[in-house]
């Protein structure tokens, strides 16, 4: 038989008593006969706050992939400037009228150029800009610095200064920043005023999408036409959730920012998690209901759903604490809705 655990009686004491003894929880020593065992409740404000995995940064160093094509490009421009130059030349020997038009093409064509090499230049660095935000972030609710997190809601400000959207909350923000001392929940305050309305289009956007690849698949006769819907679908999306968090990605920006979301599916086990979730979802009584066709739409409809979550995660600029992270589980209960509502 087992001994019955001996309960000790209820008992008063001060605090200030000699026979009380406090004691951390790790502590296995026993203390002496007589005296009063106390372990204080650790405080919920200095208890480690659950983060997200942070973005992985990329990895710095000598790339010889980029010095390739770095340098194949510059050898293609190189050789368009001389044959350009020798147009121009052969114009100009022909007619002096030809020769001016075809310089006056030669400008405009690199005025566009440029142009379109600065718009590309501003679209990465925006992008890098909001990668470095959301790792600050991430270190200080951490730290809890709130110097630095100061620094950081001054730079959210200035990235959603042109959300008309987000005027009434730049403005709830600006006035409470001197009220929180804590550098963490300035942070989470940044993020309840200027995320909560992102966030809630994100998701607009997201089963948008999703039900709009659902709908087309399940209808569309060839598989060829089903895989370019998708990627011309999710590319849509990615660029349209960029845009909402502040991104201005341009097409070097775009490739960049599937790399970082395929990258980040494959880390979570994305894929793997909306395959098990699809079986869990239709495998109850939902799927006698689907047709075979109607099922792929729904299954494409959630892939498309997670690579945009996994794009909101990219391009997010703040880390998910003070909010709760879109579910994948509730946008697949309102894509299996609408199906259900179209038949």
């Amino acid at each position: 038989m087992s001994e019955r655990p001996h309960h000790r009686r209820p008992a008063t004491f001060k605090l200030d008593d000699p026979g009380v003894v406090v004691m951390d929880g790790d502590d296995n020593s026993r203390p002496a006969r007589g005296t009063v065992h106390v372990t204080p409740e650790p405080d919920p404000a200095l208890l480690p706050v659950p983060l997200e995995a942070p973005i992985v940064p990329p990895r710095r160093g000598l790339r010889w992939g980029a010095i390739f094509w770095t340098a194949l490009g510059g050898l293609v421009l190189l050789g368009l400037g001389l044959s350009t130059t020798r147009l121009i030349e052969d114009l100009f020997a022909r007619s002096e009228g030809l020769g001016y038009l075809g310089l006056a093409f030669a400008l405009a064509a690199a005025l566009a150029l440029a142009v379109v090499v600065a718009r590309e230049a501003f679209g990465l660095a925006r992008l890098a800009t909001i990668e470095k935000l959301h790792l600050r972030a991430a270190a200080v609710l951490l730290s809890d610095n709130s110097a630095e997190s100061r620094v950081i809601v001054q730079d959210l400000v200035k990235l959603a200064h042109q959300n008309p959207q987000l005027a009434r909350a730049r403005a709830t923000l600006q006035g409470h920043v001197d009220d929180i001392i804590d550098g963490a929940d300035l942070i989470r305050l940044a993020e309840r005023e200027l995320m909560t309305p992102l966030d809630q289009e994100a998701r607009r956007l997201i089963s948008s999408a999703a039900q709009r690849v659902s709908i087309v698949t399940a209808v569309s006769p060839r598989a060829l036409i089903d895989v370019l819907f998708v990627f011309a679908a999710s590319l849509r999306l990615i660029r349209q959730l960029a845009r909402l968090y502040g991104g201005r990605p341009g097409a070097l920006g775009m490739i960049r920012l599937m790399r970082q979301v395929i990258a980040h599916v494959a880390i979570t086990g994305g894929m793997a998690a909306s395959d098990s979730l699809v079986q869990q979802v239709l495998g109850h009584g939902i799927a006698a209901k689907l047709s075979q066709r109607l099922g792929e739409g729904v299954l494409n409809g959630l892939l498309t759903a997670r690579l945009g979550l996994a794009a909101v995660d990219v391009t997010r600029p703040l880390p998910f604490t003070a909010l709760p992270r879109p579910a994948l589980g509730d946008l697949a209960k309102d894509l299996l809705r609408k199906r259900e509502a179209d038949e």
